[in-house]
């Protein structure tokens, strides 16, 4: 099993960035239901005015090749589509767990 570990910095004021980083977790939250590899999903947007990062998620799929077939699915690509264009930095580890 590998975990998907991905935080995201979003450009705009507190209003704009909250505004993405809602439509961005909703529309993550429903990938499960629609990619088959996708096992879980955790997403969380960030709380603590102190830290960077707006928004943070948690996939587990079950190999590194799954991977590569969640980031390409047409739901996933629609749903990274909704900050593309506030999305300031992205950083990501994968891991066999």
């Amino acid at each position: 099993m590998v975990k998907h570990i991905v935080v995201f910095k979003l450009t705009g004021d507190d209003v704009v960035r909250l505004d993405h980083a809602r439509r961005f977790a909703d529309a993550l939250r429903a990938l499960p239901a629609q990619i088959p590899v996708l096992e879980s999903i955790e997403v969380g947007i960030n709380e603590n005015p102190a830290e960077d990062w707006d928004v943070a998620l948690t996939a587990v799929v079950p190999s590194m090749a799954d991977v590569e077939v969640y980031a390409r699915h047409p739901a996933h690509v629609a749903a990274a589509s909704i900050i593309k264009d506030v999305k300031e930095s992205r950083a990501c580890v994968d891991f066999t767990v």
